[in-house]
C-alpha cells in the first residue's frame, strides 16, 4: 500500500504533489477546486500535466475529492444539474492530474422514502458518467450513518454499484472512521468484515482508503476523525486492518487533524510502522 495524506492545492497541483512527497507520502488526496463551492473551475492544464508527470516520476498515487456540498440524492432539479456539472469538472481535473479517481460520498436522502433516495443517486451517477471516457473513476465513499443511514452496509454499496448503467466507471473508497462510526467495523471484527467484502466481491472495486481514527465510539453514527492510534479505534485494530492483502498497492490516505506543520509526516511514519512491524 502507498500511504499518504490530504494536501492543499493552494500553490497549484504540481506543488501539492511535491508537498506530499516532501512529507514522505507515496499517495495523496486533493480538492480539485474550492471545496465549499459547486462551481466549475477553468484549471491550468500545464500545471495539471506537470502534476501527472511528477507523480509518474516519483511513483505517487493520487485521488481527488468532490466539494463538501455534493449530494448525489438531491431532489432539487437545478441543484442536481449544478452538482452534475461540478462533479464532471472534478473528473476532468483528476484525469488531467493523473489521479485514480474522484471520491464522492454515498448520497444522503432527507425524505421519508429511502428508496427514492437510491433512485435519485443512481440517476445522477448515470448522468454524470454518461459520455465520460477518461480513466479516472467515480469513487463512492461509505457513509458514517448520519440521517437515513444510507451508504453504510457492504450489501447496499455493492448492489447500488451494480445498478449503475456503467459500473466499470465506478469504484469504492473505504473510510475507516465511517466504517467504525456506522457499526460495520467495531475495531475487533475486521477479519469478519474482510471476509464479507470478499464474499460480496467488494475488494475488486476498492480503489482507495481514507485512513482515519474516530473520536467517537463504534455505532455512534458521528463522523469525527482522530489521528491514528489516538481515537477509539486504536493502533492494534489498525495494525490488523493494514495487514489485509487486498489493500496492498492501493493509496491509503490520511484525513486526520493536523497538529503541526510536520504532523502528517510523523503520522505517515507511524502508520508505516504499524503496517510493517506491529509488535503489539
Amino acid at each position: 500500500m502507498q500511504i499518504g495524506c490530504h494536501v492543499s492545492i493552494r500553490n497549484g497541483y504540481v506543488e501539492a504533489a511535491k508537498t506530499a512527497y516532501r512529507l514522505g507520502a507515496r499517495a495523496f488526496q486533493f480538492f480539485p477546486k474550492n471545496p465549499r463551492s459547486l462551481g466549475v473551475k477553468i484549471y491550468d492544464e500545464r500545471d495539471a500535466e506537470a502534476c501527472r508527470l511528477y507523480c509518474a516520476e516519483k511513483g505517487l498515487l493520487s485521488i481527488a475529492h468532490t466539494a463538501y456540498p455534493v449530494n448525489l440524492c438531491t431532489i432539487d432539479p437545478e441543484l442536481a444539474q449544478i452538482t452534475k456539472e461540478s462533479v464532471r469538472n472534478d473528473l476532468a481535473i483528476a484525469e488531467a492530474c493523473g489521479a485514480i479517481g474522484v471520491v464522492v460520498h454515498f448520497g444522503h436522502h432527507k425524505g421519508s422514502d429511502v428508496l427514492e433516495g437510491y433512485k435519485l443517486m443512481i440517476q445522477m451517477v448515470n448522468e454524470i458518467l454518461d459520455g465520460w471516457e477518461g480513466r479516472a473513476k467515480l469513487l463512492i465513499e461509505n457513509n458514517a450513518g448520519q440521517g437515513s443511514r444510507m451508504g453504510t452496509t457492504l450489501e447496499e454499496l455493492t448492489q447500488v454499484r451494480e445498478l449503475f448503467a456503467e459500473p466499470h466507471k465506478v469504484g469504492f473508497c473505504l473510510d475507516t472512521c465511517h466504517c467504525f462510526a456506522s457499526g460495520l467495523w467495531n475495531g475487533g471484527n475486521w477479519e469478519q468484515v474482510a471476509d464479507k467484502m470478499r464474499e460480496l466481491d467488494y475488494f475488486s472495486s476498492l480503489c482507495a482508503v481514507h485512513l482515519n481514527d474516530s473520536v467517537y465510539q463504534t455505532s455512534s453514527f458521528r463522523d469525527r476523525h482522530a489521528q491514528i492510534g489516538k481515537g477509539m479505534i486504536g493502533d492494534e485494530a489498525f495494525a490488523t486492518f493494514l495487514q489485509t492483502p487486498e489493500l496492498h498497492g492501493l493509496p491509503v490516505v490520511l484525513e486526520t487533524p493536523k497538529t503541526g506543520e510536520n504532523s502528517h509526516a510523523e503520522e505517515i511514519r507511524h502508520v508505516r510502522q504499524l503496517a510493517d512491524n506491529w509488535q503489539g
